[in-house]
């Protein structure tokens, strides 16, 4: 059998030659794929993304590539491009309204990930959520809680919901709100705050601690205390500084007020 003879051999609906063309070109589509593919790593790797997101770029331009290999081998030995893209389509449509709702977390998960609103190891408030973000996936975001519970937040919710970051910044401000009474001196009751904050290591010079009035109550002035600290330092300051006031109050004849109430009795044969 000569080489042209066994070349337009067929095999089924194919020839020998476009069985052997077909491979060729996947070859070359695939070694053309893999130089993509290193090219779009380093691009990928310059953009400082979330390994999560990394790893989805890298798998859905994998994933375009070798469907694009598909196409050009099936174009090149006959088949119907364009049948295969349609049939490919209502499968895709068919798949994707049986998964809606994991779409929809993988749809969130993106846009955290490309937002950034935190990252690994920042404490956050994510709704009704608040803790230390241990893991962000495509789907579910992982954090722990204070008392030491792992929640996995869908990320469709965090996406919808207002996030409050709370390790972005260097310092954070104390706010702490207390109340005297009437017959105390402004300026006395003042200088037993300052003095409870000079006690407690922690508040910073610049911006200087704020005391000042922030209400005035039915039996009670209420005074604020505004100091800013490290990040690291605001709990240990926040607890500190609120036993420190109580002490220092006591210290210079300060009543701390409360709400109460005073029941009189009135004799009522005295009263006639």
């Amino acid at each position: 059998m000569h080489l042209e003879e066994w070349m337009n051999y067929r095999i089924g609906q194919f020839s020998v030659g476009s069985i052997l063309s077909a491979l060729l070109l996947l070859c070359i589509c695939l070694a053309v794929a893999k130089l993509l593919m290193k090219v779009a790593d380093r691009m990928i790797l310059r953009l400082k993304v979330e390994k999560s997101l990394h790893h989805f770029i890298r798998s859905a331009v994998k994933f375009g590539l070798l469907f694009l290999t598909v196409l050009i081998v099936a174009d090149s030995i006959g088949i119907p491009v364009a049948s295969l893209v349609t049939l490919l389509g209502v499968v895709g449509l068919a798949f994707s309204l049986a998964v809606q709702d994991a779409l929809s977390k993988l749809a969130g998960g993106l846009m955290v990930l490309a937002a950034r609103p935190f990252v690994v190891g920042d404490f956050i408030d994510a709704g009704s959520v608040s803790g230390t973000v241990q893991e962000i996936g495509l789907i579910y975001t992982c954090l722990t809680t204070p008392d030491n519970k792992k929640v996995y937040l869908p990320n469709n919710d965090i996406a919808g919901a207002r996030i409050t970051n709370y390790s972005t910044q260097d310092t954070r401000r104390v706010d702490i709100t207390v109340c005297a009474s009437y017959d105390d001196d402004t300026e006395k009751v003042k200088k037993a705050l300052r003095q409870a904050i000079e006690s407690v290591p922690g508040p910073l010079d610049d911006p200087a601690p704020f005391i000042g009035i922030s209400d005035y109550l039915d039996s009670s002035i209420q005074y604020t205390m505004r100091v800013w600290v490290k990040n690291v330092d605001y709990w240990d300051v926040y607890f500190a500084l609120t036993e420190k006031v109580r002490q220092s109050f006591a210290q210079n004849g300060v009543e701390m007020t409360y709400q109460h109430l005073n029941v009189h009795l009135v004799d009522a044969e005295k009263k006639s």
